[in-house]
């Protein structure tokens, strides 16, 4: 297969093939070098349909153009990959600094400028870029609740959880959390958030959201370690806790947030994300994502670039791009790797958004 490169403007992305790795053991010690295998042992190995040949499917069935949106931090800008080409759509600019994004999956994403304390909405239909109104210190991540209308947005520096209504691009809202806001996870039905208050974060915040435009904090407790990222499982009945200091995932019951167990993992911070009936960890110093059942148990293990910290899903994939490495790293719902892509120099972020 031909290499080529993604420049400025627009151009085919660079795909880099993949060697699958599909056995369940411990990869802590998986060497950090980038190894290759031909797409034929990969299809014969793998039988999940390559991402250029699935997503025209996952087009005509959602009416649109399956897009990827990743944030090119070092280049003030939004790459727009259209996932049923391979080909980049067009490049967004946008305030510098575009960290981390969040998509409702249709309707619009919202976009972090953490050090220069500004949110931007990428709108789905003409892929414009807006500013969000009202005052930020460090916005870091967001979770949209169901509807797609609002958007609940860590802020580490003023210490609050703001909640940003998306259709008319301004914050209506603030909770003082009592710490430097970061990763959060909200669960299905749009009732309760987990926020982990700091990277390395001694404590995490239980916030209620029966009010949606008023969070109320009803509750913070310690995990066995320093908390980095938080998400519900699909039921809503777990949620797992990543680390920032040591590599262990704690797994909590929703209701009553008590521990149901620890599981090992790799280097941290690791961030998780889930898809069906499996959860998706990635390290990104030690370059793998983890597959695992939801109660835990090791399903496999895969090879991912280095830097590949951020994981989110979406229609039917998986997307973790790499801080370090400027890809995106494009995996099945079963874990499996279907496509690398050359997209900017450092690429921190990365959803799914159906333009129609």
């Amino acid at each position: 297969m031909t290499r080529r490169r993604i420049g400025s403007s627009f151009g085919v992305l660079q795909p880099v093939r993949l060697r699958l790795r599909l056995e369940s053991r411990d990869l802590k010690g998986t060497s950090r070098r980038r190894q290759c295998v031909d797409r034929r042992d990969f299809l014969a190995t793998a039988a999940t349909p390559l991402l250029f040949g699935l997503a025209p499917a996952l087009a005509r069935a959602g009416g649109g153009t399956p897009l990827a949106l990743v944030t090119a931090d070092l280049e003030s800008a939004i790459v727009a990959i259209d996932l049923s080409t391979g080909r980049v759509h067009r490049r967004l600019a946008t305030t510098p600094g575009p960290r981390s994004i969040e998509s409702t999956g249709e309707g619009a994403a919202l976009v972090a400028h953490t050090e220069s304390g500004r949110l931007s909405v990428v709108e789905a239909r003409t892929l414009n870029v807006f500013p969000v109104g009202g005052a930020f210190g460090e916005p870091r991540y967001a979770a949209i609740e169901p509807s797609g209308r609002l958007a609940y947005v860590t802020d580490s520096g003023r210490q609050e959880l703001v909640v940003v209504d998306l259709r008319a691009r301004r914050a209506i809202a603030r909770t003082k959390l009592g710490g430097p806001a970061r990763h959060l996870g909200l669960d299905r039905a749009g009732r309760r958030l987990w926020v982990a208050l700091g990277s390395k974060a001694p404590a995490i915040a239980i916030v209620d959201l029966h009010e949606p435009e008023r969070p109320r904090v009803v509750g913070t407790f310690r995990p066995p370690f320093l908390a980095h990222d938080v998400g519900f499982t699909p039921g809503g009945r777990r949620v797992w806790v990543t680390s920032g200091d040591r590599g262990r995932i704690a797994i909590y019951d929703a209701g009553t947030g008590r521990l149901v167990r620890t599981i090992d993992a790799d280097a941290p911070p690791q961030h998780v994300t889930f898809l069906g009936d499996r959860a998706f960890v990635t390290s990104g110093d030690d370059a793998v994502l983890r597959v695992h059942a939801l109660d835990g148990r090791l399903v496999r293990s895969a090879s991912v670039p280095v830097g590949s910290f951020n994981v989110q899903h979406g229609w039917g994939m998986i997307l973790t791009p790499s801080l370090e490495q400027g890809t995106l790293c494009v995996l099945s719902a079963r874990g499996v790797p279907l496509e690398r892509l050359s997209v900017a120099r450092s690429s921190h972020d990365a959803c799914f958004l159906m333009r129609r």
